[in-house]
């Protein structure tokens, strides 16, 4: 067997639900500065045991495999030694089950190296800031509005975050929190399966867009020269939401090509 090249050690887990959770690290050593946006990669051994709340592999690992995943970080880019994530167990794969088996005080592998072009850093000041989400897609908004909030007063910033019921709605209390405490921040949910007790909005999020709610809500406009907008999670919100905003002649920020339209490439 090779050596370990665990390099990390588990200091916070929480199950939101059975199969979301937040999970804390602190590493051996403190990473180089990066970006709110950016990821790294998490892995663990193939034996590693797996979740009871798991299903069997579909594709079964070898033992001595270290098995990695790139992840976004949630936390604020002034921490270096202590990482967030947010993280969704996909019960038949190979790594998020033996990551929701882990315990405070177990060890893990997190690479030194923290990559991505998803970076709010290269948006302008003066500038307005839309932050689309579904499920775990909400991690980088988090680094972002921790990091960056306080110092851009002079940019209207907002998170839409689509979720099916209220107890999907990830970080809810925080958001809200911010939300209540900042002007330059708007926080607005929206459910597709909500009941009796929700009071928010109930629609999907290009329809929200179409109807104007960014702008009642937020006073932000949806305007290519304005406002930059970030969309992360799943696929298929992505590529409607997406379509959606190309036909409002936004274009898609690369790094050869810079747009007001930052898509997040992977989803985990």
């Amino acid at each position: 067997m090779e050596e370990s090249k665990y390099n990390a050690t588990v200091v916070g887990k929480i199950l939101l639900r059975p199969d979301i959770m937040t999970l804390r690290l602190d590493t051996d050593e403190p990473r180089e500065k990066f970006n709110a946006g950016q990821y790294t990669l998490l892995g663990l051994y193939g034996r590693e045991e797996r979740s009871p709340n798991s299903t069997p592999e579909t594709d079964p690992v070898e033992p001595d495999k270290l098995i990695q995943r790139p992840y976004s970080i949630a936390s604020a880019t002034n921490q270096l030694e202590q990482f967030e994530f947010y993280i969704s167990q996909v019960k038949s794969g190979q790594l998020t089950p033996r990551l929701f088996n882990l315990q405070p005080g177990e060890r893990i592998f997190v690479s030194k190296r923290i990559v991505g072009v998803f970076k709010l850093a290269e948006t302008p000041l003066n500038q307005d800031v839309v932050m689309v989400a579904t499920g775990t897609g909400l991690a980088p908004y988090l680094s972002f509005l921790r990091s960056y909030l306080v110092d851009r007063p002079e940019s209207k910033m907002a998170i839409i975050q689509g979720a099916a019921k209220q107890w999907d709605l990830g970080y809810y209390s925080e958001l809200t929190f911010l939300d209540s405490t900042f002007e330059n921040f708007t926080y607005i949910p929206t459910l597709t399966e909500a009941d009796s007790t929700w009071n928010g909005h109930e629609m999907w999020i290009e329809e929200m867009l179409e109807k104007n709610v960014l702008k009642d809500e937020a006073d932000i406009d949806i305007d290519p020269g304005k406002t930059h907008f970030f969309l992360s999670g799943n696929p298929k919100m992505v590529e409607k939401v997406s379509g959606w905003l190309l036909k409002k002649d936004y274009s898609k920020h690369t790094r050869k090509q810079p747009g007001a339209l930052h898509v997040e490439e992977f989803w985990s």
